[in-house]
C-alpha cells in the first residue's frame, strides 16, 4: 500500500497561481489527487483540471506529468494503459470499487534548461 508522507500546508503567496503551487509540488515528488487538494485547498475535482493542464503547458518546458497508475486493492490489476488523470470507478477484472488513487509528479527531461 502506497503511502504519501503529509507536510503541513503552506498557505500560497499572492502571486503565486494553484497551477504554480501544484507544479511546485509535484516537483518535489509524486502526490495523489487528495493529497493535492488538501496541500493546495482546492476540491479534489478542481485538481484533475489543473493537472490536464499542466501536462500540455510544462511540455514545453522540457518536462513531462509522470503518473502511476491506479491499481486495484482486490486483485492486483494494474490500469497501465488509461489515459485519462481522473481514477477509475471500477476494476474490469473483478469488478471492485476499491481503487489506489493514481500518484502524479513531474519529471524533468534530459537536456532541457529550465528557469
Amino acid at each position: 500500500m502506497r503511502k504519501v508522507a503529509r507536510k503541513p500546508a503552506v498557505p500560497r503567496k499572492a502571486e503565486e497561481t494553484v497551477r504554480h503551487a501544484v507544479i511546485a509540488l509535484l516537483g518535489e515528488g509524486a502526490l495523489s489527487a487528495r493529497d493535492i487538494s488538501m496541500a493546495v485547498r482546492i476540491a479534489e475535482k478542481e485538481v484533475y483540471a489543473h493537472l490536464e493542464h499542466i501536462r500540455r503547458s510544462i511540455h514545453a518546458a522540457g518536462s513531462v506529468l509522470e503518473v502511476t497508475p491506479a491499481e486495484c486493492r482486490d486483485c492486483g490489476f494494474v490500469f497501465a494503459k488509461r489515459e485519462r488523470l481522473t481514477p477509475p470507478g471500477r476494476c474490469p477484472v473483478c469488478r471492485s470499487e476499491t481503487i489506489l488513487e493514481p500518484l502524479y509528479g513531474i519529471k524533468r527531461q534530459q537536456g532541457h534548461e529550465t528557469g
